[in-house]
């Protein structure tokens, strides 16, 4: 069996829950916690935690930093793979008092992975990529090159859209080239991406045959999309006591992927996806329960 690789972001977040409305100009109460973050890194560690053998490809700073959190995530039992230059990456993470979540992005050295080793991409045959990964720097042709290298070994890509920022800075004629540029066999979206992208729309998905749609809705089901056939729509169990938003399109992923790793079909993958999401709602941070 081969490895799934996730390239992209390391970054340490710090995560403020804020206790009180807040007050412009003034003070309001919060618990303020630092821990690891990055999409790319939360789908490594969420799935070497659900049992699946990964391998996390990214670029932190030269500095302790970059040292503890490539230690963390290893000890979480990831293969890391990293280049270090710069200074690490850094996220603030508001948390406000429903759980709903604001992230404010400083991405640093992640923006600057120059390459790939080859040796990096040794036995992989499942590469997620966050399209985080692909906003700035120099990180954008190093993931397109490595995403053509797997494609070229008979390996498949899976492109989560991460944010509807990323529609608004490159507009969605660029996602999509970006979409196109790394053929992927299945793309995660949330509801406000897949229509800021139209990603549902059956002209999009009869122009690219191959590709299947997660189309997330929150707590509302999952649709399941292919061209040319009607949506597989698979319910979202509720999910009590959600504590964090945080990491569940993370979790999400990683719970979808372990589980296409493991063989399972996809109506399957996308039941032990909203499991491991809804782990990750009931814990602070981008962290399991």
């Amino acid at each position: 069996m081969g490895v799934l690789a996730v390239a992209g972001d390391l970054v340490e977040d710090v995560v403020v829950h804020v206790q009180e409305p807040v007050r412009p100009g003034s003070d309001a109460a919060a618990q303020i916690t630092r821990r690891r973050g990055g999409s790319a890194a939360n789908v490594a560690a969420f799935a070497a935690q659900a049992g699946c053998a990964v391998r996390f490809i990214g670029c932190v700073g030269d500095d302790l930093v970059g040292e503890a959190l490539t230690t963390e995530l290893s000890e979480a039992g990831v293969d890391v793979c990293v280049q270090e230059r710069g200074r690490t990456g850094c996220i603030v993470v508001v948390v406000d008092e429903s759980g709903e979540r604001t992230m404010l992005p400083d991405r640093a050295a992640a923006a600057e992975l120059t390459h790939v080793d080859t040796e990096w991409l040794d036995g992989v045959d499942l590469l997620h990529l966050p399209l985080y990964g692909f906003d700035s720097g120099s990180t954008p042709q190093a993931l397109w090159r490595a995403a053509a290298a797997v494609r070229e070994a008979g390996g498949r890509v899976c492109v989560d859209i991460s944010s509807v920022r990323m529609v608004d800075v490159h507009g969605w004629e660029g996602v999509l080239r970006m979409i196109d540029a790394l053929e992927p066999t299945w793309i995660s979206a949330n509801a406000d991406e897949v229509s800021a992208l139209g990603l549902d729309d059956p002209a999009f998905l009869a122009r690219r045959p191959q590709l299947v749609v997660l189309a997330r809705g929150g707590a509302q089901p999952t649709r399941i999309l292919i061209g040319g056939t009607e949506p597989i729509v698979v319910p979202v169990p509720p999910v009590p006591g959600v504590v964090d938003t945080t990491g569940a399109g993370d979790a999400f992923a990683a719970g979808f992927l372990t589980a296409i790793y493991r063989g399972e079909g996809l109506e399957d993958a996308v039941a032990s996806a909203h499991a491991l999401a809804a782990r990750s709602l009931r814990a602070p941070g981008a962290a399991l329960a």
